[in-house]
């Protein structure tokens, strides 16, 4: 099942006070972007945060399920999802740590 684009739409709404946050639709689900990371997916209308050290100590108690078969499991956020600030300051600590993406390599043409 791929997410809908209203969920997608409230997620981005509640971050607004993060600052410029983008998504990308990647498979029939999404990816959301801030300053150039990657730090989240909506998968199923839910919404997985990438973990980190000080993501784990905000949340306290986090749970944290694979976003798709296969991927490595993520801070699973649903019973915070619609306190705005609380879910913002999660991303903006979350974002802090996060590493930028690496450069693709360029294909050789001949």
């Amino acid at each position: 099942m791929s997410s809908n684009q209203n969920f997608v739409d409230f997620v981005v709404d509640q971050l607004a006070s993060v600052g410029d946050v983008t998504f990308k639709k990647m498979f029939g689900e999404y990816a959301l972007f801030s300053g150039g990371k990657i730090f989240a997916l909506i998968c199923d209308n839910k919404l997985f945060i990438k973990p980190t050290k000080s993501g784990r100590e905000f949340i306290e108690e986090p749970v944290e399920a694979p976003p798709y078969p296969g991927a490595k499991p993520s801070f699973l956020i649903e019973d915070k999802i619609e306190d705005m600030d609380w879910l913002s300051e999660l991303v903006r600590i979350s974002l802090k740590e996060l590493p930028f993406p690496k450069p693709k390599s360029k294909s050789k043409s001949k």
